[in-house]
């Protein structure tokens, strides 16, 4: 499961690509929304359901499961394919976001970051050798290098130390690597848009498998977003890959696709499932809402998934207030089976030159 990846461009309309991602035997079409499974599994969704709505490509995580069970027990146990049963691609981030956001910071230097799990407070040190070796302990696919994570809005100076800090952990990383596992660059930067293509350009120096634009969708305004993107898909490399970490809002990703980016990943579809709130072609909805206690209809009702063939409004809405498993299991079949064909839809308008169209209509009716 650790064959390099070979990324095809088919067609691209302007910026919007469409592509082949060859990954472990496997041809994965472009662009794609991987689901996340933080602790080797996708919330409350089967590996066999993730088969039947069609996804090749999830995530694991890197900080929680070197904490629980640790990276050397899913090792012993044959790898995370063959620990979760999963015989398709998986992605892992490299720890360095769960640090800044979960652990208790202790320091940060040049050799790499200290902590406190947030589990037991136990004292920990992630460095860019650390953290590809969990990774390859874990076997995934395409592994992440570690990176400094920063909030916006950032000091320039700040900023400016933090991506020094960032390629040289990256150059690190790429050197550590043993296997054959696939390594993607993480694009920094803040806000700042020189120092965007500064960062861009020093990791394609490196030469990478493929390249990811990082330290967006961290409470910046949509704007900064959409110019960041718009700045750095275009000038990474055409035959390479790109993806857009932590980014899920179906506008976002539409907004995204469009500047050329072929990856996303996102807890917006399982996370929102769990809290009653259901995502159409049409808008969200939230099923815990009283107007839907004796309504018949699906959540969709152009929607083939499972769940909108056999299930009501009303039974859902019941399952939900009755606070039953079954809720988030149905709730979050349904939420990847959107997400799933709306970059399928993404794709099909690409190949057709069609996809500003596209975009724009769906906006018209999903938006209020």
């Amino acid at each position: 499961m650790s064959t390099r990846l070979k990324y095809s461009l088919i067609h691209h309309d302007g910026n919007a690509r469409a592509g082949i991602l060859n990954l472990a035997g496997q041809q994965i079409e472009t662009p794609i929304f991987m689901p996340v499974g933080t602790n080797g599994t996708v919330k409350a969704i089967t590996v066999n359901e993730l088969k039947e709505i069609g996804y090749q490509l999830i995530l694991g995580n890197t900080y929680h499961l070197s904490l629980r069970p640790g990276d050397e027990t899913v090792k012993k146990l044959g790898g995370l394919h063959h620990f979760m049963n999963w015989d398709r691609g998986i992605l892992t981030d490299s720890g360095g976001f769960q640090v800044f956001s979960l652990g208790k910071l202790n320091k940060i230097t040049r050799d790499g970051v200290f902590f406190q799990s947030h589990l037991d407070g136990q004292k920990i040190s992630l460095t860019p050798e650390r953290s590809i070796e969990i990774q390859e302990n874990l076997n995934s696919n395409i592994m992440m290098v570690l990176d400094e994570c920063l909030g916006l809005p950032a000091d320039r100076e700040k900023v400016q130390k933090s991506i020094e800090l960032t390629t040289h952990w990256a150059q690190r990383s790429f050197d550590a690597r043993k296997s054959e596992n696939n390594l993607f660059g993480i694009v920094q930067g803040a806000n700042y848009d020189d120092l965007r293509i500064e960062s861009a350009q020093a990791l394609m120096e490196i030469d990478f498998d493929g390249y990811a634009i990082g330290g967006l969708s961290v409470g910046e305004s949509k704007d900064i977003m959409y110019r960041i993107t718009n700045l750095i898909a275009p000038i990474l490399p055409t035959y390479k890959p790109r993806y857009l970490m932590g980014v899920g809002d179906p506008v976002d990703l539409l907004g995204a696709v469009g500047s050329g980016i072929d990856m996303f990943d996102c807890v917006m579809a399982t996370r929102n499932a769990r809290n009653g709130s259901l995502f159409t072609f049409d808008g969200k909805i939230s099923i815990k809402q009283s107007k839907y206690k004796e309504d018949h209809l699906p959540i969709e009702a152009s929607c083939q998934c499972e769940v909108c063939q056999n299930y009501s409004r009303g039974y859902l809405r019941h399952l939900y207030q009755a606070n039953e498993i079954l809720s988030s299991r149905l709730n979050s079949y349904h939420n990847l089976y959107f997400f799933k064909k709306l970059m399928e839809k993404a794709r099909e308008a690409i190949l057709q030159n069609r996809y500003l169209s596209f975009k724009k209509d769906f906006l018209a009716q999903y938006l209020p």
